[in-house]
């Protein structure tokens, strides 16, 4: 399957406009944002375990990254509630569910393959710090490297904000909302964007807090073979 394949296109994708498509494993669903593949993916998806739903232990060949969007997530290491941001590398292996059910943001294969940083990160136990260079705007970082940087970007309300990026972005929209290029950004909303390049976004009356990753569209490729 290719979905929203190519990296060279803006995207935006909002979560209550896209159906909710089953997996192989009973009680676990999807909306697809992109993808290129087939249950070996690069992928990105919204996922919602049912409560009491759990997958088969397995291993991530090409690396799992996912933000915990409401319930709780578990698997072997423990329980993640709703803020909660983690990175599984590449070969890392886990039983995921949730006993009461959660709906989370994930990333699959697209890892450097020699990463092999696990990250565990409670957002909602660390603060965020104002970005010198953008009045308006905080930061709650949660992963850097050459390929690619992690964080969440709080934005005051009603306040034009500029967004830069450099290998492509993606914006995924955690509470809040904005407007960008004449389309309104709510809750659940994705917006990809390619290259290097930036632009302005108008802030709603109740603020933004949004996931931004920058950098790694210039390394997108699918899983090997």
């Amino acid at each position: 399957m290719d979905l929203n394949a190519d990296f060279a296109q803006r995207v935006a994708l909002h979560a209550d406009e896209i159906e909710w498509r089953t997996s192989p494993t009973p009680g676990v669903s999807r909306r697809m944002l992109d993808r290129i593949g087939d249950e070996v993916a690069r992928a990105t998806s919204i996922v919602r375990y049912d409560p009491g739903s759990r997958f088969p232990e397995h291993v991530h060949g090409g690396g799992e990254e996912f933000i915990v969007l409401d319930g709780v997530f578990q698997d072997d290491r423990g329980d993640y509630p709703a803020g909660c941001y983690v990175r599984n590398p590449p070969q890392s292996r886990h039983t995921p569910g949730s006993a009461p059910g959660c709906t989370i943001l994930v990333k699959l294969w697209q890892f450097d393959p020699a990463d092999r940083s696990h990250v565990i990160i409670d957002t909602n136990r660390i603060g965020a710090v104002p970005d010198g260079n953008r009045a308006g705007v905080s930061i709650t970082p949660l992963f850097k490297d050459a390929r690619e940087d992690v964080r969440i970007e709080r934005w005051v309300p009603d306040k034009t904000v500029s967004v830069e990026w450099t290998g492509g972005a993606e914006l995924f929209v955690l509470d809040g909302g904005f407007v960008q290029a004449a389309e309104a950004f709510r809750r659940h909303s994705w917006l990809r964007l390619p290259d290097d390049g930036e632009t302005t976004v108008d802030v709603g009356p109740d603020g933004a807090t949004v996931w931004v990753k920058t950098g790694h569209l210039r390394f997108a490729a699918p899983p090997a073979g």
